[in-house]
């Protein structure tokens, strides 16, 4: 906000700043990009006074910290209208004409040279000085087929006009891009649903829109989440039920995965932070972590079990055997991951939410876990001697079957 504020007396010209993609390759910011589309012939002019709604429309809403655009139909342009007929007449090859024009404004590509032990890269272009003003075009100089210098001013009208500096397309519409950054504690698919009710308040008939970068990932599989975190329970409930040769004593191990939740959302909430697609991975990975504790516990009260003490003798003796492993496991891991808590700098967002996420989660699980796990395995074995011991007090049901 402070860029932004000495930003703004800038006239010359669009400045705002922006935060860095925390992925890099999709997206070229950290906020929720749009393409505003043409899809009805509508013109940049009109395309370009809907994004400007857009954005007057979202300085007045508190889920957005910016929202910008970087397009402008009536950019300030240089205009060369060349006179190919008196070129021609004089001899002056058209190409010859325009590759003035690119290598002295633009620039040139000329070769490489070997020097110092390394690769130089040769690229010719006037000076700045000798570029400035529309004089200085009608100043240069070409070659006709005779080898005498003809001034392009004489082959070429060059005057000031209006037009886009840049004229993008995506998929194949002219297309205007607009970005969003979410205020503090605002969750970026809270961010995408209100640019999509902008969009559809103040883009005219035969405009449409369409994400790009992370916040088309996140459009695509953002429905998936609860089917990924379902998912990964049943691999760990599958996995150890193959393990335990039972159903009964993996639900005392997944069970503990709520505390792991709990943690992370107090951690969120107590930093401010949202429920983005970064939180919801680190949730997604807090399923192994919490589960991994539980088992330690589980599988040493498996062990005493069977050597004969009662279920609850069993939780007691296995949760004072791994108490230590669990806590110097659980810290040695909050501690490896606290460097994500208080990230700073590009892409600092995405590395907060997951270990926040993680971290939080981490120490919920740990705390109130070596507590619950040996509780609810007592209550697990409890349902699972009900039914052994209602079966054996009807022998003559066996009988006939």
């Amino acid at each position: 906000m402070e860029l932004a504020e000495k930003f703004s007396h800038i006239q010359d010209g669009v400045v705002f700043p922006f935060s860095l993609p925390p992925i890099v390759g999709p997206g070229q910011s950290a906020g929720s990009e749009m393409w505003i589309e043409d899809r009805g012939g509508l013109g940049l002019t009109k395309l370009n006074q809907a994004a400007i709604e857009m954005v007057k429309q979202a300085g007045t809403q508190e889920e957005f910290r910016s929202f910008n655009s970087t397009f402008r139909a009536s950019a300030s342009t240089v205009f060369a209208d060349v006179d190919r007929v008196k070129a021609m007449s004089l001899k002056v090859p058209l190409q010859s004409v325009f590759d003035t024009l690119q290598a002295y404004l633009g620039s040139a590509y000329v070769n490489d040279f070997n020097e110092f032990g390394r690769t130089w890269h040769v690229t010719v272009q006037a000076d700045g000085r000798f570029r400035t003003n529309t004089e200085d075009i009608e100043r240069l100089q070409v070659r006709n087929d005779e080898g005498e210098m003809v001034p392009v001013g004489t082959l070429a009208k060059v005057n000031r006009s209006t037009a886009p500096l840049r004229i993008d397309r995506y998929n194949m519409f002219p297309a205007i891009r607009v970005i969003g950054e979410g205020a503090p504690g605002v969750s970026s698919g809270q961010v995408m649903q209100a640019m999509e009710s902008l969009a559809e308040e103040t883009l005219p008939p035969g405009a449409g829109y369409q994400w790009t970068g992370v916040a088309f990932q996140q459009k695509k599989i953002g429905g998936q989440v609860f089917l990924v975190f379902a998912m990964a329970v049943l691999v760990v409930v599958m996995i150890l039920a193959a393990q335990y040769e039972n159903w009964i004593d993996p639900i005392a191990v997944v069970t503990v995965v709520p505390l792991a939740v709990l943690g992370a959302v107090i951690g969120l909430t107590i930093r401010g932070l949202d429920n983005s697609l970064y939180t919801q991975v680190g949730l997604i990975f807090l399923v192994g972590l919490s589960a991994k504790n539980a088992i330690l516990v589980v599988e040493f009260a498996r062990e005493k079990q069977a050597e004969g003490k009662s279920a609850l003798e069993a939780a007691v003796e296995g949760a004072r055997l791994r108490f230590r492993a669990i806590i110097m496991t659980s810290f040695a891991f909050i501690i490896g991951v606290s460097p994500l808590v208080i990230a700073t700098g590009a892409g600092a967002a995405a590395r907060q939410a997951v270990g926040t996420a993680v971290c939080f989660g981490m120490l919920g699980v740990t705390m109130l876990g070596v507590f619950f796990t040996p509780a609810m395995y007592v209550l697990m074995q409890r349902f699972k001697k009900a039914p052994a011991e209602q079966t054996g007090n009807h022998p003559e049901h066996h009988t006939a079957v």
